[in-house]
C-alpha cells in the first residue's frame, strides 16, 4: 500500500476492494473484525508508552492524516480505529473550509496550530492537501500557486519529520460505485440526511478532475520521511483493519518506553508503609 516517493501514480491501478493481507477467506469480514479488535490492547498500550516517554522529554508524536473523496471513510475510521485510543492522548481535527481568520493567513496556518505535541496522536479528517485538491478542481487559486504549494507542503513534512512527527498519510481509495451506493444510503435514512449535500453530486460530475489531482499530490509529496499509503476504502472492515495495522506497525516501529523513576523506590515505599 505504500508509495514509492517521486513515483508517477495511476490510481486506476488499484482495486479499491482489494484486501491485501488482510486476515480470513474466502470474505474475511467477520475475521477483519475480529483482527481489528484484537489490535486494540496493543495499540493503546503503545500510545501510553508514547505518552509516558514525554514526560521525560522525548518530542516524539505521531500524525495520521486521512484523506479520500466524500464517504470515503475518513470519520468512519476516526470512529473505529482511533477509538482505540485513549481521547485524552489525542488530537483530533477536521478541516472544513477555510474561516474568514483562517482564509487571512497563509494555508499552512491553521494546520500548524492543529499539529500534535510531543506525546500525542493527531489525526487529521482531511488536512492541509485540501489546499491542493480542491483549490485545483475548482480552480480557487492559480494553478501556478498550486504548484507552489507542492513544494511547500514538502518543505512543512520534512520539518515535521526532523522535529520528532512520524507521518502516516492515508489516502482512502473509493470506488465511483460505491460512492453512489453510500450517498444513496444517506438520502434514503433521514438520520443521515445531515451527512448530505446537493454539493455532493456536483463533486460527483468532477470525479476524473479529482483524481487527477489526487495523484498528482501522491506523487509530488510523497517522500522517504512522509510517504503516502493507498488504502482501499470499499470494504469498510478492510479500511478499518488496515488502518489500524499501519499505526500499530509504526508505533511498534517507534518503540516508546516508559521512563525511569527519578526517586528511591525502597525509600518511598518504606515512608508510605509507615503512613
Amino acid at each position: 500500500m505504500r508509495l514509492p516517493p517521486g513515483k508517477p501514480v495511476d490510481l486506476s491501478a488499484y482495486d479499491p476492494r482489494a484486501k491485501h493481507g488482510g486476515p480470513g477467506a474466502p470474505d474475511g469480514k467477520a475475521a477483519g473484525v475480529a483482527a481489528t479488535t484484537l489490535l486494540a490492547p496493543r495499540l493503546a498500550a503503545l500510545q501510553e508508552r508514547l505518552y509516558a516517554a514525554s514526560t521525560a522529554g522525548d518530542r516524539r508524536r505521531l500524525l495520521l492524516v486521512l484523506q479520500g473523496m466524500d464517504t470515503s471513510g475518513k470519520g468512519g475510521t476516526v470512529k473505529h480505529v482511533i477509538g482505540h485510543f485513549n481521547p485524552s492522548g489525542c488530537r483530533i481535527r477536521a478541516f472544513k473550509a477555510p474561516t474568514p481568520e483562517e482564509s487571512a493567513h497563509p494555508f499552512l496556518w491553521r494546520v500548524t496550530r492543529a499539529l500534535p505535541v510531543p506525546g500525542e496522536i493527531g489525526i487529521f479528517d482531511r488536512s492541509h492537501y485540501e489546499d491542493v485538491l480542491i483549490a485545483r478542481v475548482r480552480e480557487l487559486v492559480p494553478r501556478e500557486e498550486v504548484e507552489r504549494r507542492y513544494e511547500e507542503i514538502a518543505r512543512f513534512e520534512r520539518s515535521l519529520a526532523e522535529d520528532g512527527v512520524t507521518l502516516v498519510k492515508v489516502f482512502l481509495h473509493l470506488s465511483y460505485e460505491e460512492q453512489r451506493a453510500r450517498l444513496l444510503e444517506r438520502l434514503d435514512n433521514p438520520d443521515k440526511h445531515w451527512k448530505f449535500s446537493p454539493g455532493d453530486i456536483e463533486d460527483r460530475t468532477r470525479w476524473p478532475a479529482y483524481q487527477e489531482a489526487y495523484e498528482l499530490a501522491l506523487e509530488r509529496c510523497s517522500s522517504p520521511e512522509a510517504p503516502w499509503y493507498v488504502v482501499p476504502a470499499d470494504r469498510k472492515w478492510y479500511r478499518n483493519w488496515a488502518v489500524s495495522r499501519l499505526l500499530l506497525e509504526h508505533l511498534e516501529a517507534l518503540d516508546p518506553r516508559y521512563p525511569p523513576g527519578d526517586f528511591d523506590v525502597a525509600e518511598c515505599r518504606r515512608r508510605l508503609l509507615a503512613t
